[in-house]
């Protein structure tokens, strides 16, 4: 299947979604061109679902950056919190930058059915994001108790409750698992910027990427429609919208 081909059947949900392999090579253009830093100076970090499909299909130029670091528990919300962001923020060069890939995911089958994907080897699709479609259905039949999170299954808990926090707008959403993996990624987003906001950075920039992950068939790929694109030079504060390079 060609490229082009691909796309369109995820720009039908996603019409801005761009290859994952295409959007690594597009910021490693921008640390050369706009940073002048090589990628070998950047501490990449990602906060995305722990799922395994995303293992398989990360694309293999990011192992030109220092990590990955892994952020991300069910459905990639952060969960290691201000101990795993201070862990690689003292891990990256001095003169160069940490950059972070976050967001929920969810799957797209080449037939174009939104929350499933169909994984190698197996004879029927599986859902994408597993945990989000479980927190969906628990909702959808009124299973979530406010508040209730508990220590054997923390994450999933925690997914839960923020589906319950959203509940009015997706339930009545077109496409209630796509208006959840929007919701996750407020979620995701918001715990990132409070992330930030506790950490301290040795460094001359940290790069914010966030997205929504879109996984498709194992021959098919990984794509991604970008969120937020924020770099912030660190000496001075200063905050830079890129999403026009996205």
């Amino acid at each position: 299947m060609k490229k082009k081909d691909k796309l369109a059947i995820i720009r039908q949900h996603y019409p801005n979604a761009n290859t994952t392999i295409d959007s690594v090579n597009n910021f490693i253009d921008f640390v050369e061109s706009q940073l002048d830093l090589e990628p070998s100076q950047v501490m990449l970090a990602d906060s995305i679902c722990s799922d395994d499909v995303n293992s398989i299909q990360y694309p293999v130029r990011t192992q030109e950056f220092l990590g990955p670091f892994k952020m991300g528990g069910l459905d990639g919300f952060p969960f290691t919190g201000l101990t795993g962001m201070g862990a690689f923020a003292s891990h990256v060069p001095d003169e160069g930058a940490v950059a972070i890939y976050y967001g929920p995911h969810i799957g797209i089958t080449k037939d174009g059915t939104i929350g499933e994907i169909h994984r190698h080897g197996q004879a029927k699709n599986s859902g994408c994001c597993g945990a989000a479609k479980g927190a969906l259905n628990k909702l959808t039949n009124k299973l979530i108790t406010e508040g209730k999170v508990t220590e054997l299954d923390y994450q999933m808990n925690t997914i839960e409750q923020i589906l319950f926090n959203g509940s009015e707008r997706i339930l009545s959403a077109k496409f209630p698992l796509k208006e959840a993996t929007e919701v996750i990624y407020e979620a995701i987003d918001k715990r990132m910027e409070e992330l930030v906001a506790g950490t301290k950075y040795n460094c001359k920039f940290l790069i914010l990427l966030g997205a929504i992950h879109i996984n498709s068939d194992s021959d098919v790929g990984s794509f991604n429609e970008a969120r937020k694109f924020i770099v912030i030079d660190l000496k001075t504060g200063r905050r830079t919208n890129y999403m026009e390079k996205v």
